[in-house]
């Protein structure tokens, strides 16, 4: 049955709002994604802080005003532009910051977070890019389909991550109709981003933010998203769930209440390194 979760609203001072989503705030969780922020950023917010047990995600849309200075104890820094992904495989731990680029401009991106198998959680942490010239795109009549990652039809993203998820950026014009199919094994949720969309014949917007998880619920196992009143811009996830415990503290998520205490000991020891000063 599909589950209509409600989006959280945000607000952290006049730099950051965003529209939140959890798995545990329904009973349906959204396993794999531990979480998914839709958020809109113009300066510094979150201070650098510790990531283990699960993948931190970023990928800015299109229209985003600036890109994203992001940096981690493993030496990475780059800069993430508009329509380009980043994956930070946290493993057995991580310290992280991401701050815009140009403060005052406006990132415009989701945050996700995808929890990692288990057997992955206490392995080495990494990163990787994926920029946006490099993101496929599938144009069909009134609908551009961005793969960031998965696939979708006949192109796949390049990227090899440790979670098997699919995240499709997907823009409809008014009037137009595109069926998504999920995967075999795969539960989906969709996320409305801009304007109005029919999911299955079911109207979500921002106006009244709910979202519908738990797809899809055709034995064809599609899902039919529509525009009708103007273009409309969505998100599309799906994943396997990994029906695995989650144990939380702060930014670390681990699959047993002893490995998340090894990996508070490890962050308080300095073992997840340090940041180099910008």
């Amino acid at each position: 049955m599909t589950t209509i979760a409600r989006l959280q609203r945000m607000n952290l001072g006049s730099q950051f709002r965003a529209f939140t989503l959890r798995g545990d705030q329904f009973a349906k969780p959204i396993d794999p994604f531990l979480g998914v922020d839709h958020a809109w950023t113009s300066g510094p917010t979150f201070a650098p802080h510790p990531h283990a047990g699960f993948s931190a995600v970023s990928y800015l849309f299109l229209d985003s005003e600036t890109g994203i200075d992001n940096r981690d104890s493993l030496g990475n820094r780059n800069l993430i532009q508009p329509g380009g992904l980043h994956w930070t495989a946290a493993g057995s731990g991580v310290v992280h910051e991401e701050v815009p680029a140009e403060p005052g401009k406006t990132v415009h991106m989701l945050q996700m977070f995808i929890n990692l198998p288990v057997d992955r959680q206490a392995a080495a942490p990494f990163a990787l890019s994926l920029a946006a010239q490099d993101v496929p795109v599938v144009h069909l009549p009134g609908v551009k389909v961005r793969v960031p990652l998965g696939r979708f039809a006949e192109v796949a993203s390049p990227l090899s991550v440790p979670s098997e998820v699919c995240v499709l950026d997907i823009s409809i014009e008014d009037g137009a109709q595109v069926s998504i199919p999920i995967a075999d094994g795969h539960v989906a949720f969709v996320m409305p981003i801009d304007g109005e969309v029919l999911v299955d014949g079911r109207l979500f917007n921002l106006a009244e933010p709910t979202l519908p998880v738990n797809l899809p619920q055709r034995e064809d196992r599609t899902v039919t998203l529509r525009a009708t009143q103007g273009s409309a811009k969505l998100v599309l996830f799906s994943g396997v769930p990994l029906n695995q415990a989650v144990y939380w503290q702060g930014s670390l998520a681990l699959a047993s209440a002893q490995a998340l205490a090894e990996a508070v000991d490890a962050y308080q020891r300095g073992a997840f390194g340090a940041l180099q000063a910008r």
